[in-house]
């Protein structure tokens, strides 16, 4: 798919090339994620969770970025950022990719999953014995649930939540009391499982499923005695889901999230999803229902929820099926059984998650929470899940009577009611909750400790690209930093008493900090490599990150390469700069790294002659993270952390042979592919193989 483009902004002087379309680019992302799905290399039961992956990211895409668009089209808007332009052009690439999905599903991963002995069975492939079984299970565990609502004056159709899965049914004949409506609504209740195993003595000896839906399908006419069920089918309707709460005209902002998570569930309609032989009238009857057009209607051969898939690699137990298991080794700049602290003294500590254990995190703060010494720890929390045993360590350490002030961001997207709760455990216990600035998301991530140290008071800090989620830990790249630098826990204490107490920010000496010093450092770094390439001095560029879409950095690095800066860019998803086109961007490429852990951390290069220097940071590069987040970049000074930074966050992931995609001059992506000569290497098998406790065995990882 190739991502269509979009001019710059009249303020670009000269014949600069097009900036490429942002969400088109998002879909690309999910091209390559589905590569993994297809590969016939990768196992099995991954190829599914690649699969499940791809559809778990286009049901966010479409909560969070479709709506303007079809705002647009049905505004029937054609000028603007978004058009009825925009909304058919993405439309067309959204039935592409879901088209490919189901392809992929029907034609090689369920084939190939009954080549190993494991079957979904369909109603029509059901024996004598087995449907026996099936109803037995429908009448014992699925009925009780269910309660059909057939539509009239004083029945309108039922509120249908985001993301259910639903029936909707055409009757002939009449009702009880001689009305002849025709349609009925059939919730599916969330409690169920989608998958059920069938048992051995009705299998015959294969690993057996029935879907949920092929179950309530099979019985539809028992739900609706007296009448004659005609067309029918599946359906599932996504709605946009961000939450949107103005926060200078809300007296208490979790009280007004917490309202807001109540309706999130029934915001506008944005995508139908229905079974592929769904009928016309019933299609039309649903896109009416919903006030959604044509273009918005998804038929789907097989499953309309892909996602509750996941529940197969759940089921089986079989890992010949799967990544061989991997152990992550214990930091290995951390000595067990010594004192964190005194290790600190001699030098920063670098964890590479999670090639290395987030164990490290958890022991530096367990280790703060059980030293006396200790007096406060202040810690931001962004995405930490709702079990947690970091969370479980800051409620220790306030029972043992430590300062405790934790910045909690109560707007991360979808983990808001997760935040919440652990902001009103943490307020009922006595630590400090502080729900930092206004109008700003703190995604930064940092814990400061505050250690009595003899007459003094000593601190020592963590900062991260990734967030405090051990679950998370386990399979995003990221590096976590642990210091006892003065000027850098000094910076990070500033930084917690502005987002504590709104006070002027002093000047920080080490970090840069969004929305105040970031953007603009950034750009100044970018400007001031071109300004010495112009005068012939070799400077060069590498910045790794999820996302490049701020239009100001995209336009200060494609300034910079013209003037000679060679550039490269590590990006997994959604990259606005188009590379090598020829004349104006030659001195920049883009490649993006799909493995199987998800790229994660940021880390920004930037040397002239021969002075390196190396920050890494929360903050993507995207306009949302410069002017709408508090975000840190921070640098790393130490020349051997910050030659490990560089092999293996960057150099590594530039040689990469096997999980890289280059951008090319029309913006779509190439997968990268050996000579078949010489051999190739993944950065992530390679780092596994040099941090693991045990060697992958299964190409892919």
């Amino acid at each position: 798919m190739s991502p269509t483009f979009r001019q710059l902004k009249s303020q670009d002087v000269g014949n600069a090339p097009e900036l490429l379309d942002r969400d088109q680019s998002l879909l690309a992302f999910n091209e390559r994620v589905l590569d993994w799905a297809v590969r016939d290399d990768v196992p099995l039961m991954e190829r599914l969770r690649y699969l499940c992956i791809v559809s778990s990211n286009l049901d966010e895409f479409f909560e969070v970025r479709a709506e303007p668009h079809l705002a647009a089209n049905r505004a029937n808007d054609r000028k603007g950022v978004y058009t009825v332009d925009t909304f058919e052009r993405l439309a067309g690439a959204l039935h592409h990719l879901v088209a490919r999905q189901y392809a992929l599903y029907n034609e090689k991963l369920m084939p190939a999953f009954e080549a190993q002995g494991i079957k979904i069975m369909s109603h029509g492939e059901r024996n004598t014995v087995q449907r026996q079984w099936v109803r037995q299970y429908f009448e014992r565990e699925v009925r009780p649930l269910l309660i059909p609502v057939g539509l009239d004056p004083s029945h309108p159709f039922p509120q249908v939540a985001n993301k259910s899965l639903n029936f909707i049914v055409r009757l002939s004949g009449k009702d009880a009391f001689g009305r002849e409506n025709e349609i009925a609504i059939v919730k599916v209740p969330r409690v169920l499982p989608r998958l059920i195993r069938m048992p051995d003595k009705v299998s015959g000896g294969v690993t057996m499923f029935v879907s949920l839906s092929s179950v309530i399908r099979a019985h539809l006419s028992e739900l609706l005695p007296g009448r004659t069920v005609g067309q029918f089918s599946q359906f599932r309707v996504t709605r946009h889901s961000d939450l949107a709460v103005d926060e200078e005209d809300v007296q208490n902002l979790r009280t007004a999230l917490r309202a807001g998570l109540e309706v999130r569930h029934y915001g506008q309609a944005v995508r139908l999803e229905v079974s592929a032989g769904c009928s016309e009238y019933l299609a039309e009857f649903l896109l009416k229902e919903f006030d959604l057009p044509q273009q918005a209607l998804y038929r789907v051969a097989g499953p309309v929820n892909l996602v509750r898939l996941t529940q197969l690699i759940d089921l089986l137990d079989r890992p010949d099926l799967c990544f061989t298991p991997y152990k992550a080794s214990y930091p290995v700049q951390m000595n067990h059984g010594q004192c964190i602290f005194d290790q600190l003294k001699l030098g920063d500590i670098l964890i590479h998650q999670p090639f290395e254990s987030f164990d490290g995190v958890l022991a530096f703060l367990r280790e703060a929470v059980n030293d006396p010494q200790v007096l406060a720890i202040k810690q931001t929390i962004y995405r930490t899940g709702s079990d947690s045993t970091l969370m479980d360590l800051l409620r220790e350490a306030v029972r043992r009577g430590k300062e405790v002030t934790v910045v909690v961001e109560l707007k991360a997207r979808f983990d808001e009611e997760a935040n919440i709760n652990w902001a009103e455990m943490l307020e009922s216990i006595g630590a400090q909750v502080v729900y930092g600035v206004v109008g700003l998301k703190t995604h930064a991530k940092m814990m400061l400790i505050t250690r009595r140290e003899g007459r003094a008071l000593k601190r020592y800090g963590h900062l991260s690209t990734g967030n405090y989620n051990p679950r998370t830990a386990g399979l995003y790249t990221d590096l976590s930093h642990i210091t006892a630098d003065t000027a850098l826990t000094a910076d990070m204490e500033h930084v917690f008493v502005h987002l504590a107490s709104h006070s002027k920010l002093p000047r920080l000496r080490k970090v840069w900090m969004a929305p105040f010093y970031l953007h603009r450092n950034l750009i100044g770094k970018i400007d001031s490599l071109g300004v010495a390439a112009g005068k012939g001095n070799p400077s060069r560029i590498v910045a790794k990150m999820n996302s490049l879409t701020d239009e100001a950095l995209i336009r200060s690095l494609m300034r910079a390469g013209a003037q000679g800066v060679k550039i490269d860019l590590i990006v997994r998803g959604a990259c606005m700069l188009p590379a090598q086109v020829p004349g104006h961007t030659d001195n920049i490429r883009v490649r993006s790294i799909i493995g199987r852990f998800l790229e994660h951390s940021r880390v920004f290069y930037f040397r002239q002659g021969e002075v390196e220097e190396l920050y890494l940071s929360s903050a993507d590069w995207m306009n949302r993270n410069m002017v709408r987040r508090v975000e840190l970049a921070w640098p790393v000074t130490d020349a051997v952390q910050r030659q490990r930074i560089v092999d293996e966050c960057l150099v590594a992931y530039l040689h990469d042979g096997v999980d890289a995609w280059d951008m090319g001059p029309d913006g779509t992506y190439t997968h990268v592919q050996g000579d078949g000569k010489t051999a190739v290497h993944g950065a992530q098998a390679a780092l596994m193989v040099r941090y693991g406790r045990n060697v992958p065995g299964k190409r892919g990882v």
